[in-house]
């Protein structure tokens, strides 16, 4: 039984922020039901399917149930205003005013239900020249500055995060804000309207050291300059590592192991300031030794000498490594009609309340009658929603 067994979420959202936002929720433990159109929502069509699910879809909606819904009709919103009296949470991620516009703006569904956590996740906010805009990762990321942070050290052009970051650090954000909306409801009883924009959600989490040339107005500086990337990656004699040094005590290691002693005090590098200054200069005088070691061999050294070190693993190398296997990072689950699937485990781990995988993805509409049954729809009632049109039953 999860930490949030008992909470009901209304899944409206499509893509990957508010997706993953309620699969985060329904690992633990909270009862989530995805409604979608009923030609399915955008990430159902992109990717190749096995068995008729992409994996990336597979991925953000686990735990989760599918109701199919005509929300254009009368009918299909009366369905949603059922399931809308007992949820905890609403989460949808329109564009800004489309949600008023569907009829279910946070007023009238707060007449109905007045505790429950309305959350809004949108692109730019509700205000300002963007907020209407239509908008997918990219752009977030180029407009929050990721890709000046991810800029080519030799020629400057900016580059992009090559993972959907800004949808997953608001997924994230949305999680956390929810649960400490609920949170507060049990302490106060009073729910309330979460908003969320993709692109305040990335700036925070670029922020505290992306952004650190920034912080202080009177001592701004360039942080292309001096920021000490820690992309640190250096080419073995039979492949590439990557290398960490942050501390004092951490350069003499690696200075010793490398057989460099004389490093440890000289001036360009003796404290943590001035190998920041210096840090091309680091790299390049530490990466000339790295070269003359094999991978396994340095690997060991630099273990023996504290110093943070690791392979680098290509994604299919990740599944062997002893450190994901004895971690169980990753599930491995016979699912029936897919074979063996994998998923990342949940990264919280509650000693009393566990996280779990229960559920594998859901096909469209997969549990369109089981929720109608729940919500009072006789089957004959279910069999006329779906007969015309309204809802959509898988199978």
């Amino acid at each position: 039984m999860g930490p949030l067994n008992g909470i009901k979420v209304i899944d409206l959202t499509s893509m990957v922020s508010g997706p993953v936002a309620a699969m985060m929720l329904g690992d633990q433990g909270a009862e989530v039901v995805k409604v979608e159109p009923l030609a399915g929502e955008q990430l159902r069509h992109l990717g190749e399917p096995h068995n008729g699910l992409p994996s990336t879809f597979y991925s953000c909606n686990r735990n989760k149930k599918s109701l199919a819904l005509d929300l254009k009709s009368n009918r299909g919103k009366q369905i949603l205003w059922r399931l809308i009296e007992d949820a905890d949470v609403l989460l949808q991620n329109f564009r800004p005013g489309a949600i008023e516009r569907m009829g279910f703006s946070e007023e009238a569904v707060r007449k109905i239900n007045p505790g429950i956590i309305f959350v809004s996740i949108s692109g730019f906010g509700e205000s300002g020249p963007y907020s209407h805009k239509r908008v997918y990762d990219p752009i977030i990321q180029g407009l929050s500055g990721a890709t000046d942070i991810q800029a080519d050290r030799k020629t400057g052009r900016p580059n992009m995060f090559r993972i959907i970051l800004a949808d997953k650090v608001s997924a994230l954000t949305a999680a956390q804000a929810i649960s400490s909306a609920l949170f507060h409801r049990e302490r106060s009883g009073e729910g309330q309207h979460i908003r969320l924009s993709m692109l305040e959600a990335t700036v925070a989490f670029l922020w505290p050291e992306g952004m650190s040339g920034l912080v202080f107005a009177d001592q701004q500086v360039d942080i292309r300059k001096t920021f000490s990337s820690i992309d640190l990656i250096y080419e073995t004699s039979d492949g590439h590592i990557t290398i960490s040094v942050v501390s004092d005590k951490e350069w003499k290691g690696i200075c010793e192991a490398l057989g460099r002693e004389e490093l440890i005090e000289d001036e360009r590098f003796c404290s943590a300031l001035a190998r920041r200054k210096n840090s091309d200069l680091r790299r390049q005088v530490i990466g000339a030794e790295v070269q003359k070691w094999t991978t396994d061999a340095l690997l060991t050294k630099l273990d023996a000498a504290d110093v943070p070190c690791a392979p680098l693993l290509d994604r299919a190398e990740l599944l062997d490594h002893p450190q994901i296997r004895e971690s169980q990072a990753i599930e491995h689950e016979q699912v029936t009609g897919f074979g063996e699937v994998r998923q990342a485990r949940p990264a919280a781990r509650f000693s009393q309340t566990e996280s779990a995988i229960r559920l594998r993805a859901p096909r469209l509409g997969e549990h369109s009658r089981e929720i109608l049954a729940s919500l009072g729809f006789s089957e004959q009632e279910q069999d006329s929603l779906i007969e015309d049109g309204i809802a959509r039953q898988y199978g």
